[in-house]
């Protein structure tokens, strides 16, 4: 059986008519899969994702409008058709306004379930229009996780428009990946996908960086410089570690989103630009704001759609999957015949906690792959790597965190906690200083104490 066929998860308690219903189903070219009750639907979710669910609505236990209200909350793509045999008008309408999908009263024609049917998978991405198919967008996103394909059926959703999409995820969950994929999966995908870190590059290089410039400009500008936004034109625009961009460039970002043109540095002529953006961040942007660190009304341009990629500690299901692949990555990279990892070095990498998420697994196994002198890679070199890599993965996000702390603490000593001198000292404004010892809870009054 296919597995581009759509997959329908049918719910009943009765299973005389749950027999019936998979027959029927199954004749009209969908893939089903059956279950007896709520309770064993939401585990069936728990490690697969259909592209609908049919339930009954009374069954004993938890009902179809209780198990309706689960996947809503968890899933809330995911398509609910109820059936009963106690429908009423009332019924239908209150259920309908809630969310589900379809109702239907029992005995029901099966032309009507299946034109319901019909109708309920047109909005489902993938299933009714291929133009864009899995093998393609979604090909270097490795998952077998329940909440990652509710991500995935999103994230192709937003791609059909041109909403600005906000990715919020810690580091290393593949945030630019999932840009990269909404962008494969969208009618710009013929034009070219252009990604920059905010937190990269210096604040006098990334207005240029951005908007571009003119010859002329400033000392080194010898000739004229296209800034990403013209070089992106046609495509998307990743900007990811958004919430990094110091202030004077947000209002300048927001001046190109609400005008859509760019104007270079140094130039006194704007330029058109046709770019859709997807940003990313680690920050919480609306603490953000509240401190002042980052504008609001840059924010509601942003976040028009906002996806969250869960870590990968939530998602231990896609650990052997992920692994697994990249095993077979790098074991052509080094040219080495390796079947696999142990039970007991599988069950390191699953039980583990992945401060790094997926980029310190795939580091994990690439010195895995790189050390291994057998077969089969053992416990004991899971645990050299991973302990290693504790060791030695400091994201850049951390090591500036760490420099920026101990910096002000230097600064407030050498200047006895008064803010006034260490911000200038600092070369930055009072404000800006003190948003600064906020951010890293120091209280300059400590520094006043005499030395004992």
């Amino acid at each position: 059986m296919s597995d581009s066929k759509p997959k329908i998860l049918i719910v009943d308690d009765d299973t005389d008519l749950l027999e019936l219903l998979v027959i029927r189903l199954t004749a009209a070219g969908y893939r089903v899969e059956a279950v007896q009750s709520a309770e064993a639907a939401l585990n069936y979710l728990d490690v697969s994702r259909p592209q609908l669910v049919i339930s009954d609505m009374q069954m004993s236990g938890m009902d179809g409008m209780a198990l309706f209200e689960h996947i809503h909350r968890a899933l809330p793509t995911l398509p609910v058709i109820i059936l009963t045999a106690h429908g009423t008008i009332p019924d239908a309408v209150t259920a309908v306004q809630r969310g589900v999908f379809g109702y239907l009263a029992k005995p029901f024609d099966s032309k009507t379930l299946l034109a319901n049917i019909n109708q309920a998978l047109r909005f489902v991405p993938g299933v009714v229009s291929q133009e864009t198919s899995q093998a393609s967008w979604r090909k270097n996103i490795i998952t077998q996780s329940a909440v990652m394909e509710d991500l995935l059926t999103k994230a192709e959703l937003v791609a059909e428009g041109d909403a600005s999409v906000l990715i919020y995820g810690e580091s290393g969950v593949g945030k630019e990946l999932f840009a990269h994929a909404i962008h494969d999966a969208s009618k710009r995908h013929h034009h070219p996908f252009v990604a920059i870190n905010c937190a990269a590059i210096p604040e006098q290089l990334l207005e240029s960086e951005l908007f571009g410039h003119v010859k002329g400009a400033f000392t080194g500008a010898v000739r004229d410089h296209k800034g990403l936004f013209q070089l992106a034109e046609g495509g998307t625009l990743f900007l990811d570690e958004i919430g990094d961009m110091p202030l004077l460039l947000q209002v300048k970002l927001l001046r190109v989103l609400q005008e859509r043109h760019v104007r270079p540095v140094g130039s006194t002529q704007s330029i058109p630009v046709d770019v859709r953006i997807i940003s990313a961040t680690h920050r919480d942007l609306k603490a953000e704001i509240a401190a002042g660190t980052f504008r609001e009304d840059l924010y509601y341009r942003l976040d028009v759609v906002a996806l969250t990629i869960p870590v990968l500690s939530q998602r231990r299901e896609d650990i052997p999957l992920l692994t697994n692949y990249f095993l077979n990555m790098f074991s052509g990279k080094y040219n080495k015949n390796i079947n696999g990892f142990s039970p007991e070095a599988m069950e390191m990498l699953v039980s583990a906690s992945w401060p790094g998420n997926v980029r310190q697994l795939m580091n994990v196994v690439e010195r895995c792959v790189a050390l291994s002198t057998a077969p089969l890679i053992s416990p004991v070199l899971v645990y050299d790597a991973m302990h290693r890599e504790e060791e030695q993965l400091v994201s850049f996000e951390d090591a500036r965190k760490s420099f920026e702390r101990e910096y002000l603490v230097r600064v407030l000593k050498i200047t006895g906690g008064n803010v006034t001198q260490a911000a200038r000292l600092a070369k930055r404004n009072r404000t800006e200083f003190y948003k600064l010892l906020q951010r890293y809870q120091l209280d300059p009054s400590v520094f006043k104490q005499p030395v004992t």
